[in-house]
């Protein structure tokens, strides 16, 4: 028998927020596959090369100082 989508989503939204977070992660991935590898890619880059950065010597900030930097920038 086939559950229609409108029950489907009604018992999908009674779910805990992070059963419904994994839910729309894994629905999401299976659109496009490829396009998750793509974007898992460029992060796996992305972070080897501020890993490199960092062993190289650049300063770093912490998250907090950054946000604050931003939130000043935004106030001008």
């Amino acid at each position: 028998m086939a559950v229609s989508v409108e029950k489907l989503t009604e018992e999908i939204l009674a779910l805990p927020a992070d059963a419904r977070a994994l839910l729309a992660d894994q629905l999401v991935e299976s659109l496009d596959p490829l396009e998750d590898d793509t974007v898992r890619g460029a992060w796996t880059a992305e972070a080897t090369r501020r890993r490199d950065e960092i062993r190289s010597g650049m300063p770093v900030i912490s998250g907090e100082t950054a946000a604050a930097q931003v939130r000043s920038l935004l106030r001008k």
